[in-house]
Parts: C-alpha cells; sequence; structure tokens
C-alpha cells in the first residue's frame, strides 16, 4: 500500500509540474513566507525568430515554462527565492538561423556567433525594453534543437568566458545585466534552471560560481544522439540539473545539491552542520528536499579549500521524487577547481556501488551500503540509523588495526 501511494503521489507531483499550476498553491505562500521574496530573479525573455523559419511555440507556453521555473526555485530555495519574467514579442533577426549556429559540443563552439545573436537580439529589443529593470536575460529561439545547434546555453557567464570586465551591451551603450542563456524551443525545465543558474551564480574570484557539473571533455568526444552524453555525467550523475540537466524528457528534473543550493545561497547556514572527525559525532541528517530537519547538510572540513558535503536525498517533493535512487550522498569538494575538466570537477560523488552505471547507485544506506571510509584522511561516515526519511550519521576517525 505504501509503494502504491508514493507511486501515485509522483504522478500527481509530475503532473502538476508539467501543467505549470502550483500544488496546494494557497499554502505554498505560507509555509515558504514567500510574501514578500527576499531573492527575486526578475528576467527578460526575448522571444527570437529566423527569417523563413516558423517559430513553432505559442507565446504562452513559453510563459507556462518559466511559470514551472519559477516554481522549481521556490522548491529548492525553501522559498528564499522566486522567478519573474516578462516575455517580449517576437522580434526577426537580421540573418537566417544558420549563420547563427552552433556546434553541439562546448568545446567547439565558435563565440563569434553566439556574440552576435546576443547583439542582435538586444538590440531589436533594447528599443522598447528597459533592461535596467532586469537582474538576467534570456533569448528564446524559435528554432528546434537540429536548427540552432545546443537545446540551450548560457552565453554570458558561459560561452563568452567569465571575466567581470565583460560587458554585454546595446548598440547605444545600454548595459545588459547580469548575464544572457539561450534556450530553443523544446527546452526542459532543467535545462532553463541549469543555463539560468550559471547568470544567477555570476562570477566570483575569477570563476563561475555554478559551473557545469559534466566533464566537458568527455561531453566533446561523445555525441548527443543515442544519449551518449551520459558519459560526461562523471561527477554528480543525475543527482543535480547542472550535471544531468534531466533524467528523462517526460519527467521533471532532479532536486539540486546541497553544494548547488549552498553555491546560490539557498541553503540557510544554520542547517549545515560543521563537524570535526575527532569528536566522533553523531548528527541526524534530514531529507534535503524538505525544509522543516534541524539539519541538512553535514560539511566536513579537509584543509582551506577541501572539505566533504554529506546529504540525505530522499523521493519526497516534487522533483526529488525522480531521483535516480535514495540515500545519503557524500561529495568531495574542491574549491581551487574551477571548472570540470580533465576529470577533475569542484565537487565529486563518492560512489556506494560503482558496480551500476552513471552514479545511479552513488548513494550509502542501510543495510547494504552502510559507510564510507577514507583512509588517506582518516575519516569514516557510517549510516547508524534510519528513522523514517532521516539518518543518523556519525563522522569519526579511523581505528588503525592493532
Amino acid at each position: 500500500m505504501n509503494l502504491l501511494f508514493r507511486a501515485m503521489r509522483i504522478l500527481l507531483l509530475s503532473a502538476a509540474v508539467f501543467s505549470g499550476v502550483p500544488l496546494y498553491p494557497a499554502a505554498l505562500s505560507a509555509d515558504t513566507g514567500l510574501l514578500p521574496s527576499r531573492d527575486l530573479k526578475k528576467g527578460l525573455v526575448i522571444l527570437v525568430k529566423f527569417p523563413g523559419l516558423d517559430p513553432g511555440i505559442e507565446r504562452e507556453e513559453i510563459a507556462r515554462r518559466f511559470r514551472r521555473l519559477d516554481h522549481y526555485v521556490k522548491e529548492m530555495s525553501y522559498g528564499k527565492a522566486a522567478v519573474e519574467t516578462d516575455l517580449t514579442e517576437w522580434y526577426g533577426m537580421p540573418l537566417p538561423v544558420g549563420k547563427y549556429a552552433i556546434s553541439p559540443s562546448n568545446l567547439k563552439v565558435d563565440k563569434s556567433r553566439v556574440s552576435r545573436l546576443i547583439q542582435d537580439a538586444v538590440d531589436a529589443a533594447g528599443r522598447d525594453h528597459d533592461f535596467s529593470r532586469y537582474t538576467f536575460v534570456v533569448l528564446f529561439l524559435g528554432a528546434k534543437f537540429r536548427e540552432y545547434g545546443m537545446i540551450g546555453l548560457c552565453g554570458y557567464p558561459g560561452m563568452l568566458g567569465w571575466s567581470r570586465d565583460t560587458k554585454l551591451k546595446t548598440k547605444d551603450g545600454r548595459t545588459v545585466p547580469g548575464g544572457v542563456a539561450i534556450f530553443t524551443s523544446r527546452a526542459h525545465l532543467g535545462t532553463l534552471f541549469h543555463d539560468c543558474a550559471h547568470v544567477w551564480g555570476g562570477v566570483r574570484d575569477g570563476k563561475r560560481v555554478l559551473p557545469c557539473l559534466y566533464d566537458h571533455d568527455l561531453q566533446e568526444k561523445h555525441p548527443t544522439r543515442d544519449r551518449g552524453w551520459e558519459r560526461a555525467l562523471i561527477n554528480m550523475g543525475y543527482w543535480d540539473p547542472m550535471s544531468c540537466h534531466m533524467i528523462s524528457f517526460d519527467a521533471p528534473p532532479p532536486g539540486i545539491s546541497s553544494w548547488t543550493k549552498i553555491r546560490l545561497g539557498w541553503l540557510p547556514p544554520e542547517k549545515i552542520a560543521v563537524v570535526n572527525p575527532d569528536d566522533n559525532r553523531e548528527v541526524v541528517l534530514g531529507p534535503l528536499g524538505e525544509r522543516s530537519p534541524e539539519v541538512l547538510a553535514l560539511k566536513i572540513l579537509l584543509t582551506e579549500h577541501t572539505y566533504y558535503l554529506v546529504e540525505n536525498r530522499r523521493k519526497t517533493g516534487t522533483f526529488d521524487s525522480v531521483l535516480p535512487g535514495e540515500g545519503v550522498l557524500v561529495m568531495y569538494c574542491d574549491d581551487r577547481i574551477a571548472e570540470c575538466r580533465h576529470g577533475k570537477s569542484p565537487v565529486k560523488l563518492r560512489n556506494a556501488d560503482p558496480r551500476m552505471p552513471g552514479l545511479r547507485g552513488a548513494a550509502f544506506r542501510l543495510p547494504d551500503r552502510p559507510a564510507f571510509t577514507d583512509r588517506e584522511n582518516g575519516i569514516e561516515i557510517t549510516l547508524v540509523e534510519e528513522t523514517g526519511f532521516s539518518y543518523t550519521v556519525r563522522v569519526g576517525r579511523i581505528h588503525p588495526m592493532p
């Protein structure tokens, strides 16, 4: 009966997400404290069409997708953040889509084409819209993935680099705020979040706050067709849309990890337990997707730049209901690493079950995957007890063999 109830709940939640209608809207504002929002992402969505090409999508459908993005952000931020967007009318570009089209491989993208598209779009929309009213800009293309080359990307901070000196401006000198994300007509909710989050994270100390969490070199080597891109998911697998975008096109994206929540400023510091392994401490770790637990993440400091993050992922809520599994994730973090290149990443899952592809078995759980051991740093993370959706986790030193 419990399995049947959970399955029915997941179907209802998924239907709500894809319809764009929030679940229990009256309760949402009261429970999450969204009145007023403390972190409003205010976006201008520029609708872009090309000569001789039917956009193939209605304006209302585009608006509905961004309402779903707002729902996603509210749930991921525990009500701290929200997304509000204004859609323009369709603006025609001076060149056919083929003149702006790019490679599906990140490392092979012609940056001049990205720059040309952004410039032509903001010049057109700038005649009618005041960019200073917004914190970010989106170009939504009336073109399909195969016509343009990518389903979504981030222009800045992204394909055009992430120098703080980069300024996107209209020809008459007005600054385009925040950054620019670009999407084609079939962009999935996970893709919308992924590339908008690059913009929202911004740039700090010469690095993107939120980089892609898949490996760029592997993404270049493997084709986008036939799910070859899955081979690039070596860091966070299907546990964060900054890695996978989505698990399947007909389902919502998974929720974001504690690492991504921290980078966006959405995980309250009081919900993070900083643990010293020498204390041999036990902590009750609640599900990351829920707001009420006292502790939602553990941070185990190793050096000035490296640490572990530990979180409890459960198939609860609208989005974590589609996770590849359940249990405790252990992530090794290194803040010195800027981008996911050559097998390195600023955050990387420790894999509880390497027999399962795509890090689907990464979660530690009772009774069969009860502990993670780091012999190099002399740390052991042990699952002591499972109570409801919570795990009691012990962090301590490894005891040497006599």
